[in-house]
């Protein structure tokens, strides 16, 4: 006869844990159901942002053109340093060649000065200071020999400081490449967040600032040039002719420029050279700390650590080439943080 058993029941510990697990599946499902999704941001929080990867970019791309013209200069003064250690070391040979020829000679008439001879078999600089052995030698031979120390002596300097500026080369072009890397990764972040708006917001914010630069033009042109010295009213002239060009990092003219590489171009179009960097062009001249005694023409620096810069346009405008995106334009100098102005 077949049993029958009752099934077993579970424990009360097993329903209560089981209870509260399906109770806080229900609250967790509720909980994400009532949950808003995440809101897009507006078309003035992506400009916001954008703005400020800008900044950040310019930043950094000041810091790359003052390493790329440290590299630059480098550059120039290794290639003068080697034409210099061959010129010199072809002197030496000349030198050391005149030597020869005299042992020749003294030789061929069987009579070689034995100091001549310690001469070719040694080292010139402990030689001479071997002061007794002057004696055997006459003037002629003191002087060509204290030529060839001092050309070795030379020699041995000029190789020593073009390694010393190899090395720095190196380490130039290793931190030239960190900061390009930099700059491209703000102006990425940047070109992605442009991307999350629309076509009809893109739109929007190109016009936002396509009226912005006509009404700083229109302020600048309304104000007084007169008061442009020579010099920095054609540098002006010069910037005004190149409207409309792009920002490019790195690039100081003539079709696209950063913003210390307009500065630094227009000036060298009035005949001026003013450093390439915008740190450095806040060196260059007299500064001026009250915008009211700006003149058109001035240099006007912005940010703590100085890192943009324009020439000032009159009316409280300044043109310059802003940022990545952007072109040579207008712009009220109250948008960014004045400094100073510099008067070349």
């Amino acid at each position: 006869m077949a049993s029958h058993r009752r099934p077993k029941q579970p424990s009360r510990a097993r329903v209560t844990v089981l209870t509260t697990a399906a109770a806080a599946a229900v609250v967790l499902s509720a909980q994400a159901a009532n949950a808003a999704p995440s809101a897009k941001p507006s078309k003035d929080e992506v400009k916001s942002k954008v703005d400020k990867l800008y900044e950040e970019a310019e930043k950094a791309t000041e810091a790359y053109d003052g390493a790329k013209e440290k590299q630059d200069k480098l550059e120039k003064d290794i290639s003068t340093l080697q034409d210099k250690v061959a010129r010199g070391q072809d002197e030496l040979n000349q030198l050391r060649d005149g030597i020869g020829t005299m042992a020749s000679a003294q030789y061929r008439s069987g009579s070689i000065d034995p100091s001549i001879q310690l001469f070719l078999s040694a080292d010139p600089d402990d030689y001479l200071d071997k002061a007794s052995t002057l004696d055997q030698l006459s003037g002629q031979q003191v002087e060509a020999l204290k030529k060839i120390q001092e050309k070795q002596r030379e020699l041995a300097q000029e190789r020593q400081e073009a390694t010393d500026k190899l090395k720095d080369l190196a380490s130039t072009r290793t931190e030239l490449g960190k900061k390009k890397k930099e700059v491209q990764g703000k102006l990425a972040d940047a070109q992605k967040l442009l991307n999350s708006l629309t076509a009809q917001e893109r739109a929007a914010l190109q016009a936002d600032q396509a009226r912005a630069s006509r009404d700083s033009m229109r302020n600048a042109l309304s104000g007084s040039t007169a008061s442009a010295s020579g010099r920095a009213g054609a540098a002006f002239a010069a910037a005004q002719s190149v409207i409309g060009s792009p920002y490019v990092y790195g690039a100081s003219g003539p079709s696209s420029f950063d913003c210390s590489g307009l500065t630094s171009w227009a000036y060298a179009q009035a005949g001026v050279s003013i450093p390439r960097t915008s740190q450095a062009q806040a060196n260059a001249g007299t500064r001026i700390y009250s915008q009211s005694d700006l003149r058109v023409g001035d240099l006007v620096l912005f940010y703590g650590d100085l890192h943009h810069i324009g020439l000032y346009a009159g009316n409280g405008q300044v043109l310059h080439a802003p940022h990545t995106g952007a072109s040579v334009r207008y712009e009220s100098i109250g948008n960014m943080p004045f400094q100073f102005g510099v008067r070349i």
